[in-house]
């Protein structure tokens, strides 16, 4: 997502890691809470995860390899997006079993409104988390050059008042009825 594509081309993507934290919660149900906390450029590229740190308090795992990548058809939810009042990245993620234990694995990082929703409605896990400056420049400049809002249109209101439709809407009714 490179601020330097020409005007008029989708931006090259840009690879970005994951921070997934693990708090402990007061509960029988569920003993842990995860989030994502951070999403960063990436360290590594290499997509393998890393434990940054480990203890009872707070667990951190480092998961690299994801590529942002801006689409012109998107232009609407990355509108929507820098919009609201905190835009952002969206993380999808989803628990899995790791090494005889349970951790939560970021699957997809999105900016799109609608990409994030359509995840929520398919019954994924997504969080969103506070999106540097840069990022939200870059993609503020995205939208400039691709969203274009649907023209409004005027509705035809139905009328009321009469004519030959409304005639002969009575004269059905009055033969079912026989009035």
């Amino acid at each position: 997502m490179s601020s330097n594509a020409p005007s008029g081309r989708e931006p090259e993507a840009t690879r970005v890691a994951v921070v997934m934290q693990r708090t402990p919660l007061n509960s029988r149900w569920q003993p842990y809470a995860w989030k994502p906390i951070d999403v960063i450029p990436d360290p590594f590229g290499d997509g393998s995860m890393r434990c940054l740190r480990q203890d009872e308090a707070d667990s951190r795992w480092l998961f690299p390899g994801f590529e942002v990548r801006l689409f012109s058809d998107e232009a609407e939810g990355y509108f929507l997006n820098i919009d609201s009042p905190q835009p952002g990245w969206f993380v999808m993620w989803r628990m899995e079993e790791v090494d005889g234990g349970e951790i939560a694995v970021p699957k997809h990082v999105t900016l799109s409104y609608h990409e994030a929703s359509r995840l929520m409605d398919g019954g994924e896990r997504v969080d969103s988390l506070p999106a540097p400056a840069e990022i939200v420049e870059q993609l503020a400049a995205f939208v400039r050059d691709f969203y274009k809002p649907e023209p409004k249109r005027k509705r035809r209101k139905p009328s009321f008042e009469g004519g030959e439709q409304v005639a002969q809407m009575a004269s059905d009714e009055k033969d079912i009825h026989g009035r």
